[in-house]
Parts: C-alpha cells; structure tokens; sequence
C-alpha cells in the first residue's frame, strides 16, 4: 500500500529550506534501491537535458567540476558536489550554483525496512535561494520538482512490481524523417542473419522508442536481461544490428577506478594501451581483460543521442562503490553499514594511497583520510555495522569503499573474439601492428581428421573434399552452439577458442557424437591457459604455450578420443561433465616442453 503522498514536513533551515515526502510500499528495500537510486533514468525522466563537466585538477589532487545547462527556462552554472550514499539505504547531492535562482539544490534520498515486509521511502529537497526569482518562487519551483518526483517514483515502483513493462511513461522521442522506415529494413536484415536470432524487430522497437540512458551505450549482457533471452542470442543480434546499420559500435577503456569509460575507438587497431581519467585525475594502463568493453549505440540516422549524461555521478554509475561520503576538513562520521563479507578498497575519489580489505564479516576497519591518502583505524566499539570516517586532512576530500571484483555485466574484448559471430561478421578486426594483448586464461580446442589421406584414396577426391568441408561446417556449428569460435582451419585440422574450459569440453563431446554419423574418425585435444592475442595473417590469433599444448595435446589423439591437459581436466565444472565418461591418466614427453606431461584421455565407446 502507498501512504497518502504530499508534504508530510516543511523546515526551514535558514537560510536553506527542505521540502519532504515520504511512502510505504510493500517491496523490500533491495528490489526498490535499483529502481529508485537510478538517478540518470529518474533525470531523463524528470525532462532534464544531458550535460558534461568540465572537470578541473587542483593543486590537493582533486577535482573540481563545474556544469552549465538550462532547466525551466533558467540559464544554469555550478559546481557538482560528489553524490554521498549508503548502497540500499541513502543517497544525497548538492549542486552550488553561481548562476540560477538557488545557490545550492539537490535531493536527499532514504530507504529503509518498514518491519513488515515492505520499505519506507523518504524523497526531499533542500534548496538555498541565490536570487530574487529563487526567494520569490523558490517553495513553487520546489513542489513542481517534487510533484514530478513523485509522479516517477511512483511509476518505478509499479515497474518494479511487474505491473508495467516499462520505467516510466514517457512520450515517443524525435526521430529523424525516414527513421521508422529504416529501421524496419534494418530489422529484416538482422533477422535474415544467421546470428539475428529473431531480434530485429525488439531491437529496432528499443532503438526507436527506449530510453536514452539504456541505449548509449547499449550493453547486450543487460539487453539479454531485460529482453529475457540467452546472452549469447543478444550479442549476436547487437553485432548483426552493426552489420545491418541500425547500430553503432565501440571499444570502450574503463578507467580501473570509476569504471567509467574515458577513452573508445571504434576499432580495436584505434584503441589506446592507456588513457587519462579527468573525474579520478589518474592515468590508467589498458588491461585486455578486465577493462576493455564493448559496448553498442543507435546509429543516428535512426535514433540520434545526445552527448553527456542526465546525471553524471549517482550511486548506480559506480554501482561498485557501497559507501561514499562528502567529508569536511576534521569532520567525523559514525555510518551505520552492514557489508557482506567480500574484498573492499578503501580510497578517495582523488588519487592518493588506498588500503584492500578482506573482510570476513563481524566490524569494518575504520576510515581515516589524510592528505596523501587512506588509512585504516581499529573499529569503533560501537555497534560491528558502524563504520568511522575521519578525514583529517585540511580540505574536504570524497572517501569511499567499494568491492573490488568486477562487474560481469561488462561484455569483455576476451569475450567477444571468442565468439562465431565476431569471427564471422568482423573478421577484418586487429590488433595495430606490433600490438598484443594478454588474457589469463583462454581453453583451445584442437581437431584433426584421422586418415584424412586415405579417405581421399578410399572415396575419391571430389567426395572426400566434400565430406571434409561438412566435417568444417558441422565442427563450427558446435562451437558456436557452445559460446566457441573457430580461429582458424590448417588443412584438415581446426583450432577454436571458449571462454570456458567446460564449454571447450562440451563442444568436443559434442563434436564426438556428431561426427560418428558421417564416417569420419576425429583427433581432439584441449588445454586452457594465458595467452596472447595477436594479429597474424590478418586476423586475430593467440599465440603462447597454451597453445603450443592443445596442439600437442591433439597429436597424442589415437581418433575417437578426446585428449585434455589436467588443467582443464581439473576444472570442477569439467570433472563434473566427466564423471560418467570412461577415462584414463596418462603421461608423454611433448616436444618443446621440459618435462612429461601428464593428461587424461576419455575413451571412446568401443574402447
């Protein structure tokens, strides 16, 4: 049920004033916080236009930014205060204007258990007048602000109870003359690739009619979420929706602090080994794996998007960070936060010295900040869910903690180049000249046909040259089918990349199935490990030991089998796979390796 909406306190907090509402709803506060903190959505909803920063670096490290915009006809400069929040609980932002009817202006947010159940939600604005306009029409300005508030949040939360499809109720965006029909050309294009997967048409759909703050940048891992299909059906149709002109894409370099990306190009050959970060005024080293991102927008000539963002530093833009605080010089603060057990960072928003935290649960060290950085203090004797921030150094400073694993929402460059489609669609995709990558693990497959010589002898050429280019077709179908790519085929033989060990072995007892209804005999072997990517024949390829192994690994293949290194045999999801597969442990001398390898052979079912 919703408490009856309205004003429920007014305090004037000379000279500032605070206007409040508050709610119950019937949704705990996890389900409401993600809805609810989404302050770039809650903007773009609210009509407000997108804007950037211009981010300065002070002498002390931080960063001073400054916005300029309009707003219900107001011409608008400021300063952005970094957002304050409690991840699930609280979030807070002050705007100092220095043009504008206020002198500051922001939201005050809180969430909390109402013990039944549900939550109580409490929205505010505290605003501070700057001019005769701001003092005369400051309470009217203010309750239309809210009323709008209200009216979103009140249609998130019925979003979040699945009693709408959409966030809010908006009107259709402008499009350009010819959009509609373009991408309904573009649709049908996508669904007659092999990779559409029957997406065009919900794709073009989101395109025209979605939300600027889901489309740019546009992340299929998300897009799988909400369209409730196979991640991989997702990328496929993002990547053909490329092809087909509906959608743009880019490499993105996410800044290894804010995860925000400060640097893209549209090719990999463009993207930089670092960049700068001008929000974090840090520079930061490129790291294949971790922080390079693909990520997709409309084309313009569908649906054009402005640049900026509607809101530039909420708590769900670092969706990583629990707890941010805005700390005056010698200001203290008991925090009231219960963290999971997990691995944190305690650091400042500016660059300076940071402390990792292995917490098992029970009290959070304390927070002191200094002006080179971060310390630990013991926890207060208060209550394990308080934490003490102390900054003590002589400007205000942003302090935070954050959990330290990565998202995997992010769709990774070692991820995409081990995928059919990229393979198939952009194969024209390097790496510049004299540039590499590595990436900490990759599981390669190796096949080859066993007797592929005297199949030719026994069949004739023109057969057996058909048979082997079906044994290709069939081997690439199973990849794809099990998140693989074929790298490349020597011969008779293919080399193909998987994210997973337990893919790679999927596909190969796949593969072992498939190919004993079509008279061939085939040679398997698979080993995961670091590798690196680079450019060769003008294609993407790794390169390494690991590889150098799977290819040893498939030479011991006696045909039928399916040879793997104990690392992937090892793997927990793999031992699970071959827990009913006949098996044995063997040990060999491989060319180029030190000393004997030892490996597993699963045996073929007429062993």
């Amino acid at each position: 049920m919703i408490h009856p909406a309205g004003w429920y306190s007014i305090k004037d907090m000379a000279p500032s004033t605070r206007r409040t509402w508050s709610w119950t709803f019937n949704l705990p506060p996890e389900e409401l916080w993600p809805v609810l903190a989404d302050t770039n959505r809650f903007n773009e909803a609210m009509g407000l236009p997108p804007y950037a920063l211009e981010e300065t670096p002070q002498p002390n490290g931080t960063v001073l930014r400054r916005g300029k915009g309009k707003a219900a006809g107001f011409t608008l400069e400021w300063e952005e205060k970094p957002y304050e929040w409690i991840a699930g609980r609280h979030f807070r932002q002050a705007r100092v204007f220095t043009k504008g009817p206020f002198r500051r202006f922001g939201p005050v947010f809180d969430l909390e258990p109402d013990g039944k159940g549900g939550s109580r939600v409490s929205y505010a604005l505290e605003y501070e007048p700057l001019t005769l306009m701001g003092r005369l029409f400051g309470a009217r300005l203010a309750e239309k602000a809210g009323a709008a508030v209200e009216k979103r949040i009140l249609e998130a939360v019925s979003f979040a109870r699945g009693e709408r499809p959409t966030f809010f109720e908006l009107p259709p965006p402008e499009l350009p003359a010819g959009a509609a029909e373009r991408a309904a050309a573009m649709a049908g294009e996508i669904d007659r690739s092999p990779y559409g997967n029957g997406l065009g048409g919900r794709l073009a759909a989101l395109v025209q009619t979605g939300m600027a703050t889901d489309l740019a940048p546009l992340k299929p891992k998300r897009l799988a979420r909400d369209l409730g299909v196979p991640q991989r059906a997702a990328v496929e149709a993002c990547l053909a929706g490329v092809r087909a002109g509906l959608l743009t894409m880019k490499w993105d370099l996410l800044c290894t602090n804010c995860r925000g990306a400060k640097a893209s190009a549209s090719a990999l050959s463009e993207l930089p080994r670092g960049a700068h970060c001008p929000s974090c005024n840090i520079d930061y080293d490129r790291d294949f794996e971790k922080n390079v991102e693909l990520s997709f927008a409309p084309a313009p000539q569908v649906r054009p998007i402005m640049a900026g963002g509607f809101c530039l530093s909420g708590p769900m833009a670092t969706p990583h960070v629990a707890v941010q605080l805005l700390l005056a010089p010698g200001e203290r603060r008991d925090v009231a936060v219960d963290l999971p057990p997990g691995s944190y960072r305690l650091r400042t928003l500016h660059p300076g010295a940071f402390v990792d935290v292995e917490h098992a649960g029970g009290p959070f060290p304390g927070v002191r900040v200094t002006a080179t950085g971060v310390e630990t203090t013991v926890p207060a004797e208060s209550p394990p869910s308080f934490i003490v921030f102390a900054n003590d150094a002589d400007f205000e400073v942003a302090a935070l903690i954050e959990d330290r694993t990565w998202t995997r929402e992010a769709l990774t460059a070692p991820e995409v180049i081990s995928l059919q489609v990229f393979r198939d669609l952009f194969a024209a995709a390097t790496l510049r000249p004299g540039d590499e990558a590595g990436v900490s693990q990759v599981a390669l497959l190796f096949s080859d046909l066993q007797g592929s010589t005297a199949l030719y002898e026994r069949v004739g050429d023109s057969v057996a040259y058909n048979m082997v280019r079906e044994h290709f077709a069939l081997l690439a179908g199973i990849v794809r089918d099990h998140d693989g790519a074929v790298v490349k085929t020597i011969g008779d033989a293919v080399m193909a990349s998987f994210g997973d060990p337990a893919q790679a072995v999927q596909a190969a007892l796949a593969m072992q199935t498939a190919i004993a209804d079509h008279d061939l005999v085939l040679k398997l072997g698979i080993h995961a490990g670091p590798s690196v990517v680079v450019t060769l024949n003008d294609r993407l390829d790794y390169f390494g030991s690991t590889v150098n192994m799977a290819a040893r690994l498939q030479g011991q293949s006696t045909g039928g089998d399916i040879v793997l290194s104990r690392t992937v045999a090892d793997d927990p999801a793999v031992q699970s796979l071959l827990s009913s597969v006949p098996k044995r442990e063997e040990q060999v001398v491989l060319k180029g390796f030190d000393r004997p390898i030892s490996f597993i052979r699963t045996l073929p079912n007429n062993a």
